[in-house]
């Protein structure tokens, strides 16, 4: 029996109009986001009696609508299916179509001791490799990216910088090889928390161990040596791949030969740490997270946590200018009386960011990719930091125990974090150079040793003016840093607001200024 509850929805969903497209995959149910508050919403009993009538909340109503369509796919899938990875299932089969898989059987030793017995590397590739190898372009890409960055024969459906990428374009096809990855952690084909745990055949759910972007780099060159590419071209990346990007350099510096980070850094900052930890935090809220576990029917994957994240994101990847030019203050309906569901035009298009992302990407593959990012730092001490525990853990991967193997092994995998009695309280900023910022003083000590072994290479460093998230001065340090350790051949561009006001997006708009900075570096 249906609740009366859910058939009021499903009714009031089925006879409604939509605003915009639902993937029809997914089998959504179209709601109004229409605002009238002057009638009771259908769904919700009101207060009868009162001087004013209880406001309708129709972006509410949307969202326990998708619930609904969710759990009945769930109980459906429970019924005829006992396949985790079945697409007839709640949680969606992550896919932007067809790509390469590298499998490795070897185990792949993170940077804070956990393990991965074996993994896979999704990627895509355009252009000839020549015959002496040398002419690899390894693309790196942002946080929720696919290796679909442009279209193929195998998979003809335009990619995520689909204008920049193709003959006599930007990175030119008809002279480089180009290679593009679904990083670690990720859920378009790479392995990644919703991907089979090889020790019991359930998904690794939050049993997936924390990871860097040095760990992502790691399995990166784990595919270029069955590529067979000793050296790279080049290594390109914007945002986290421009964080990417200025590590494959650092960590392999004798196989990059030129390296282009675009709205990048070279150590994640506070603000940007910030911004991704309310996104989690407000993620992991949503009950249905289930602590990660919510794979198998009949779960119902956390879409209202992940939609709240995805408008905190999306705050971050524009400009205040920019919006105040598409959107101002209008509201959606002047006609109408103001309503506490989405009503100005920003907070539609906030709405609609939202909407239109939360069942696209893997829940638990944003909480640790973010994380991955909050953790980066091409600092000196960070990076012997990370030496010491990969050292320490190496037993895990070797063939022989450590003597003192039943010690180390025993609460291995404990989580000592807990949270104090009393909140933490500010400490006084240390005076090393550590903690130094970038000033006119000249760039931290610490990050000019972290970046010196890329002292010879030419490297592209681009910034926008209009980015809150990666700021401009933040591209100023990596440059100021890779030019006080020695580095000759650093190209520095800036792009004011008279140039770009979109904001952090700007790598993907802007084939102009972007394009053609990257063009010119590579020639």
């Amino acid at each position: 029996m249906v609740p009366r509850h859910a058939l009021q929805l499903l009714h009031r969903a089925a006879r409604s109009p939509t605003p915009f497209p639902l993937s029809p995959s997914l089998n959504r149910i179209r709601i109004s986001h229409s605002i009238n508050v002057r009638c009771i919403s259908s769904t919700h009993s009101g207060r009868s009696g009162g001087s004013n009538p209880q406001m309708s909340f129709p972006c509410l109503d949307a969202l326990e609508a998708r619930t609904l369509s969710l759990q009945s796919r769930a109980l459906a899938s429970s019924t005829s299916s006992t396949n985790l990875s079945s697409s007839s299932g709640p949680e969606p089969t992550y896919t932007t179509g067809a790509h390469q898989a590298f499998n490795s059987i070897d185990p792949l030793l993170l940077d804070y001791g956990g393990v991965l017995p074996k993994f896979t590397i999704a990627y895509e590739t355009w252009g000839t490799l020549n015959p002496e190898r040398s002419n690899a372009i390894l693309l790196h890409t942002g946080l929720s990216a696919s290796s679909h960055a442009h279209s193929n024969e195998a998979n003809p459906k335009p990619g995520w910088w689909e204008r920049f990428i193709g003959p006599r374009k930007p990175i030119d096809t008809d002279r480089f090889f180009v290679i593009c990855t679904n990083v670690l952690g990720g859920c378009y084909g790479s392995t990644g928390p919703s991907s089979i745990d090889p020790s019991d055949g359930l998904p690794y759910a939050t049993r997936f161990p924390i990871l860097t972007l040095q760990d992502m780099v790691r399995g990166q060159f784990r595919l270029l040596d069955y590529l067979g590419i000793t050296k790279l071209y080049a290594s390109v990346g914007s945002s986290m791949g421009g964080m990417l990007s200025l590590c494959s350099g650092v960590l392999y510096p004798s196989r990059v030969g030129r390296i282009v980070s675009i709205s990048g850094c070279a150590r994640s900052h506070p603000y940007s740490i910030a911004m991704r930890h309310t996104q989690r935090q407000v993620l992991m809220a949503d009950p249905a997270w289930n602590r990660g576990f919510y794979y198998s029917p009949p779960q119902v994957p956390p879409h209202t946590g992940m939609k709240l994240a995805r408008e905190i994101a999306t705050i971050t990847y524009r400009s205040g200018p920019e919006w105040e030019q598409r959107f101002g203050r209008q509201r959606a309906d002047e006609s109408k009386a103001p309503a506490l569901c989405p009503d100005f035009l920003i907070e539609t298009y906030l709405d609609h960011a939202g909407e239109k992302w939360c069942l696209e990407y893997d829940a638990n593959s944003l909480l640790y990719v973010s994380k991955a990012m909050d953790l980066f730092d091409l600092g000196a001490k960070n990076a012997a930091d990370r030496e010491a525990i990969r050292a320490k853990n190496q037993w895990k991967i070797d063939s022989t125990l450590p003597e003192d193997a039943s010690s180390t092994i025993e609460g291995q995998d404990e989580c000592t974090l807990t949270l104090p009695p009393k909140p933490y309280k500010e400490q006084p900023r240390a005076s090393s150079t550590v903690a130094q910022a970038a000033s006119p003083s000249g760039p931290p000590e610490d990050l000019v040793r972290g970046l010196s072994a890329l002292a010879n290479h030419p490297t592209l460093i681009l910034g926008v003016a209009s980015d809150i998230l990666f700021p401009a001065w933040q591209q100023r340090e990596i440059a100021e840093s890779l030019r006080a350790g020695g580095n000759r051949v650093v190209t520095h561009v800036e792009l004011g607001e008279d140039k770009s006001l979109f904001g952090h997006d700007t790598f993907l708009l802007d084939l102009v200024n972007v394009g053609c900075a990257v063009e010119r570096f590579l020639e």
